[in-house]
């Protein structure tokens, strides 16, 4: 197996000249806004990087040359610069790198379709605990954790539990109730009230929360009442927009979220369940601060619960708070629904593509969901709107998408997974086509600690940068070694044009690897012999189908926690396979 290696990269980098031979080399620049940001790479820069290539068995001017050549890059025209690299031909990645979270339910359950859906696209499988008991979640995981442990390609399922939270619901109906525009209606919080033109509520304070011109929101929408007049215990309203109102329909007040405790104690309860049983994530109903967040945390760590807070952005309350909502959790979930419902509509696009853009800048996950493909649930096929919000979240940069009643109780859910990742591997390859440089986002400035040195943190954040690089430049895969999975996640940020062959020891780690962007989690134990675990993933990839003979990948050793080093280095090779 030939090999080379980028000496100055892989070479420890001492105490006293790390400041100086990283500022030269990896070319960083500051910012107008103060933050750090990669320089431009011109052509001879990536030259430079290429010709500074070590090996040991030929002259490394022709390596580069063949190098670049068999992945379908340009050929050096000259030793000292590579030229007329032409984005055209840098490899397309066949593998979707966004991720999918599919909402399981009464379509979607058993263990045909779970498999099914994992082989349609589903990367993540979500608990929606608003419906369904602790039984049959339970045999959700144990189907989902079968699958993992069946699977000899290399799939895997995380699994994530949404909280209920502080939702407002009408009370039961023994049949649906039909509401004319301009008609009387109104709701009360004696639970057990039914009438034509009156139903309960399950809130105690929801006389106190609403007033007067007020407008309630039923479904997130599809129907709409503007509140007329209350008494001690009865809001009463007129339909603005009329429908059918079915039991336990979801009530909003635009503008405006209940005063409810966003864990409630029923969450408490599903959250210990989840502990119990070892899910992956969390996804926080109606998070409004981050005091929630440690307050979850805290649980967690008491319980020796490794398992990530997602939070779930869907509260007029949370947006002046974002910042540090986004910056406690460890990601975050653009919930559309009610957070159109409690905002103006047209104010959605805007607060999606902010939260992308926070997350990202932060190198945490986020998910884009609801509605996606809505008519789905009934239609064999989506509307052309769908589809275009699906692109729109992928060029946005989320690292999920997610389906809700698509999977959960629609009639077509393997299409709609199908759907879903044919729209987003599509636009995924006309975004790798356009450029072979990083891409990135605004984030918190790299500056040197005290004493000249730089934090580990931020070493490993420009090595990122560079391996994404070079990888994009070769048109290789990235392999990378992480017990953290920090350097994965880097990787992810820069959202390399091929995927990210990730490999751990931990299963933790691989578990939680699978909601990030491009990243292909693979468990395999380390040996003592830092060459022989490099043989074995690449021996595991070629026979996984992932590459084959001949093939240039890009392998990553490098991180906070070193692996096979007495110290934090960082070390980028290129090796053919």
């Amino acid at each position: 197996m030939a090999a080379m290696e980028i000496g100055s990269v892989a070479a420890q980098i001492s105490a006293a000249a790390r400041t100086d031979s990283v500022s030269r080399r990896v070319g960083s620049k500051v910012a107008r806004n103060g933050s750090w940001a990669p320089p431009p790479v011109s052509q001879r820069n990536l030259a430079v990087s290429v010709r500074s290539l070590r090996t040991s068995d030929c002259d490394a001017t022709a390596q580069v040359a063949d190098l670049a050549s068999s992945n379908g890059v340009a050929k050096p025209e000259t030793s000292d610069l590579i030229q007329d690299i032409k984005f055209d031909d840098v490899v397309l990645n066949p593998r979707r790198k966004t991720k999918i979270v599919c909402t399981i339910g009464p379509s979607s359950n058993t263990r045909e379709m779970i498999w099914k859906l994992a082989e349609a696209g589903m990367n993540v499988a979500r608990l929606n605990m608003s419906h369904g008991d602790h039984k049959s979640h339970k045999k959700v995981i144990d189907l989902v954790k079968e699958y993992n442990a069946e699977n000899k390609e290399g799939n895997v399922i995380a699994i994530m539990l949404d909280t209920k939270g502080p939702e407002v619901r009408s009370g039961d109906l023994p049949e649906p109730l039909m509401l004319k525009e301009g008609q009387e209606f109104s709701f009360t919080i004696n639970r057990n009230l039914i009438s034509e033109n009156t139903i309960g509520v399950n809130y105690d304070d929801f006389v106190n929360d609403v007033e007067v011109g007020d407008i309630l929101l039923v479904d997130g929408g599809m129907m709409s009442l503007a509140v007329k007049s209350k008494t001690a215990d009865t809001v009463k309203c007129e339909v603005v927009d009329g429908g059918e109102l079915k039991s336990r329909r979801h009530l909003n007040v635009r503008g405006k979220s209940a005063t409810l405790p966003s864990i409630t104690d029923k969450d408490w309860e599903d959250i210990k369940f989840g502990v119990e049983n070892k899910v992956d994530f969390y996804a926080v109903s109606f998070v409004k601060d981050a005091e929630v967040v440690h307050e979850l945390k805290d649980f967690l760590k008491g319980c020796n619960a490794d398992i990530h807070v997602l939070v779930k952005i869907e509260s007029a309350d949370a947006i002046p708070n974002l910042q540090s909502i986004i910056s406690a959790s460890d990601g975050a979930m653009v919930a559309r629904g009610d957070l159109g419902a409690e905002l103006p509509i047209e104010d959605v696009p805007m607060l999606q593509e902010e939260i992308i853009m926070r997350c990202r800048s932060m190198e945490k996950p986020v998910i884009v969901a609801t509605n996606m493909l809505e008519s789905m649930i009934d239609h064999p096929t989506p509307t052309r709107a769908e589809v275009s919000d699906i692109a729109i979240a992928v060029k946005e940069g989320s690292d999920a998408i997610m389906l809700s009643g698509e999977t959960a109780h629609g009639k077509y859910p393997l299409k709609a997974v199908r759907v879903m990742h044919t729209v987003a591997l599509r636009t995924e390859s006309t975004m790798s086509a356009k450029t072979t440089l990083p891409v990135s986002v605004p984030s918190t400035p790299v500056q040197a600690l005290g004493s000249g040195e730089f934090a580990p943190r931020e070493l490993s954040k420009m090595f990122a940068f560079h391996a994404t690089t070079m990888a994009n430049a070769l048109g290789t895969p990235i392999i990378v070694f992480t017990q953290t999975g920090s350097m994965a996640v880097l990787l992810s940020h820069f959202r390399p044009s091929s995927t990210i062959f990730a490999f751990t020891d931990q299963e933790r780690i691989k578990q939680r690897l699978v909601l990030y962007q491009g990243v292909v989690p693979v468990q395999m134990e380390f040996s003592n012999d830092a060459e022989e675990t490099f043989s074995r993933a690449i021996e595991a990839l070629v026979n996984g189908k992932h590459i084959k003979k001949g093939d240039y990948v890009t392998l990553v050793q490098s991180g906070v926690k070193s692996i096979w080093r007495h110290e934090s280095t960082h070390h980028i090779q290129v090796r053919k396979v």
